[in-house]
């Protein structure tokens, strides 16, 4: 790594450069991003997992940067075209949108109109009118010059022909001038309106981007959703974008630079300039502000995706309990299963409950068998088809006293019913049974269910189909990985897909753990770990730190503290005079011991203190409590709202203009960025939530458009 790279990522982060390089050489080594931030912090001064994150991202974008510019050194050299000058300015290119800028004019291109007046000779001609362009004053006249570079031989018939030239080679220079460019980014991004407009005949397919039609906003303020939106727009062929600054304003600027009087050479410039600008230098700034702006935009959309992954995923789980899973449906019935406290399959069935007749009957009492042969603890009902009325269904049997019935977001349930992992967990089973399994499972434990499915179908981001699908999957990645080792993973019932999101793992460790728990029964100690094939030392090192073990002969194996440590922490018992199962949740003992007194060449206090947190409450889940939530009754289609009601909601999901909520109607409402609170609100996850519980207020339903606008104001 260069060293230059720790000094601007230090400034730009605002932290020290030894956090930077301790950070970088911990990467280098195959450190994950949880393992550094959990367990290597007196290395990189207690740095949190986002820091870590941005240190990595920003080495990778670096070393892009110094491949490019390797490349762009590479290609001069073999053309005989670096010189000092030009290497020094290379070298300290500090982006690439500089380092592009100065290779442009040199990089091999296409034969243009610049290059075929180049062919007749005519480059003199063109740096003359430049320099007289710049004179304080100038008489000279640029059709006399231009008639010494007259020669039919080589296609140039007259003064016009050759001035002709000239001006497409002050074009060329102009537009590629490292000066003018960055001009022209200015004033782009302060003066630069994108604007839209409806395609003729459009109208009526394009309904749905009719905000858009006869749409101008500034580049700079232009949010990141909106821009998304017109890009789709354009794509869909509905609309026509353009983005750009006045055309007056931005060859007015071009001029000033390049031309200082009035005379008859600045008039041949001027003209050539105002070509340039019109026919290169404009499109290539719109085609660069438009992925700057389509940039910023992907940012915002993956960061609000991923926050909304993490609640998802770190959403309260009910625990291990006895649970029948419900995927309803009307006409083909509802799936059911029974599953056990780990989660495995005990029974299933299918009931009809909405078909009239003796089907009811009859599936209110399979209900009612299974309920109290299984002794069930908690039903989850598939909030999707039928959800609401098979919920009305279930709460009016006649069930035991504290049977929690819970409505699950089943999003992306059909995606698991269907996949690889699920023909693998249940290669018998029917799809929609594997969806029933989902549902009940999401209720027990949502962030181990929801690890089996590809983010992108779990359904709280936005336009997540048009944004830059390499840093999207990056992104929620990094939140999946952060969010399974924040909680920590049971070694011995994690699934294969769990597992592999574990620091250090993978999917074939993850394979291989599998196999090993199934040829030699479940890890009694951590240390087993190192028998797992392929599992060396690293990934012991990385890993172990996040895996448990319960009711292991060692109990420092359940909680979060690494066995590097285990020594000190034997230490700190005999220190207090009692074994490590007596200081364990002992908040008296531990409170006893000063950290202080432990610190030495390889831990320091940081960790010191994570360790006697951890001994205090041992493998502590960070996800809060389940709390039951039931939606209003009788309200179960869009037909049952009318403005000024007040419903129970879940927020499913949080966007840049707003949040939508789930009142229990098959579709959920939109509460706009101006309706999440009685103050004004820049930021809607400030305010909400996905899976937060809130009341909402109706303000309008739209049947036709199958629209509800809500609000959480409060009334008045």
């Amino acid at each position: 790594m260069a060293e230059t790279h720790v000094g601007v990522i230090a400034t730009e982060l605002e932290i020290a450069p030894r956090q930077v390089q301790a950070t970088a050489d911990l990467i280098a080594e195959g450190a994950t991003v949880p393992f550094i931030s959990r367990y290597r912090k007196e290395a990189t001064g207690s740095l949190d997992e986002v820091a870590v994150t941005a240190i990595r991202d920003r080495l990778e974008q670096l070393g892009e940067l110094d491949k490019r510019r390797q490349a762009i050194l590479k290609s001069l050299i073999e053309r005989e075209l670096l010189t000092d000058e030009l290497k020094a300015k290379i070298t300290a290119a500090s982006t690439l949108t500089v380092l592009e800028d100065i290779y442009l004019p040199l990089r091999p291109k296409r034969r243009t109109r610049a290059t075929m007046a180049r062919e007749k000779g005519l480059e003199p001609l063109a740096l003359w009118l430049m320099a007289e362009a710049v004179r304080p004053a100038s008489n000279e006249r640029s059709l006399v010059r231009a008639a010494d570079f007259v020669d039919p031989e080589k296609e140039v018939a007259d003064t016009d022909e050759a001035l002709a030239g000239a001006r497409d080679i002050i074009a060329e220079i102009v537009s590629e001038n490292p000066d003018s460019r960055s001009t022209m980014r200015d004033l782009y991004v302060t003066a630069g309106q994108v604007t839209t407009k409806v395609r003729k005949g459009k109208e009526q397919d394009g309904a749905k981007f009719r905000d858009y039609f006869d749409w101008s906003e500034s580049v700079r303020n232009a949010p990141g959703h909106r821009v998304l939106a017109m890009r789709r727009g354009e794509n869909e062929k509905i609309l026509n974008m353009r983005v750009g600054p006045p055309d007056e304003a931005a060859v007015s600027l071009l001029v000033r630079r390049f031309v200082r009087n009035g005379g008859d050479c600045a008039e041949q410039v001027r003209l050539a300039i105002e070509d340039g600008y019109r026919r290169l230098l404009s499109t290539a700034m719109e085609t660069e502000i438009r992925l700057e702006m389509k940039k910023r935009a992907d940012e915002e959309a993956i960061g609000v995706f991923a926050e909304n992954l993490r609640e998802l995923l770190l959403a309260a789980p009910l625990g291990r309990r006895v649970v029948l899973g419900l995927d309803p449906g009307f006409r083909t019935g509802c799936k059911l299963v029974v599953l056990d406290r780990q989660g495995d399959l005990l029974a299933n069935d299918t009931i009809y409950p909405h078909t009239g007749g003796e089907r009811v009957a009859r599936a209110g009492e399979i209900v009612a068998s299974l309920v109290h042969k299984h002794k069930i603890e908690a039903i989850a009902i598939g909030n999707g088809t039928a959800g609401r009325e098979t919920e009305a269904f279930v709460r009016g049997l006649d069930l035991p006293d504290g049977t929690v019935v819970v409505m699950v977001n089943e999003s992306g349930a059909s995606i698991y019913s269907a996949s690889e992992v699920a023909r693998r967990e249940f290669p018998d089973l029917d799809l929609t049974v594997r969806g029933a399994i989902s549902i009940g499972r999401r209720l027990m434990d949502p962030l181990g269910e929801l690890v089996k499915i590809d983010p992108k179908s779990i359904g709280v981001g936005q336009y997540q189909h048009d944004v830059d699908q390499k840093a999207l999957k990056r992104s929620l990645d990094d939140t999946v990985i952060s969010c399974v080792n924040a909680v920590g993973v049971d070694v011995n019932t994690a699934s294969r897909e769990l597992l592999a999101y574990v620091s250090g793992l993978g999917p074939q460790l993850a394979d291989n753990i599998v196999a090993w728990r199934s040829e030699n029964g479940a890890f009694s100690k951590r240390a087993q770990l190192k028998k797992v094939s392929r599992l060396g030392p690293k990934a012991f090192e990385q890993a172990a730190g996040f895996l448990r073990i319960n009711d292991g002969p060692d109990p420092l194996d359940a909680s979060a503290v690494h066995p590097e440590r285990y020594a000190l922490v034997k230490a700190m018992a005999k220190d207090s005079g009692c074994a490590v199962k007596a200081l364990i949740g002992n908040s008296t003992a531990v409170e006893q011991i000063a950290p202080a007194a432990y610190v030495d060449d390889t831990v320091g206090l940081p960790t010191l203190r994570d360790i006697l947190t951890e001994l205090v409450k041992p493998g502590r889940d960070p996800r809060e409590t389940f709390e039951v939530f039931t939606f209003a009754e009788g309200v179960n289609t869009m037909e049952d709202l009318a403005p000024g009601m007040r419903l129970p909601g879940i927020v499913t999901n949080v966007t840049n203009f707003g949040a939508f909520i789930d009142v229990g109607v098959h579709q959920d409402g939109l509460a706009h960025i101006s309706q999440l609170a009685d103050r004004f609100v820049k930021d809607p996850g400030e305010i909400v939530k996905v899976g937060q519980q809130v009341q909402a207020r109706v303000l309008e339903v739209d049947l036709e458009r199958k629209r509800i606008s809500l609000s959480l104001k409060n009334e008045g």
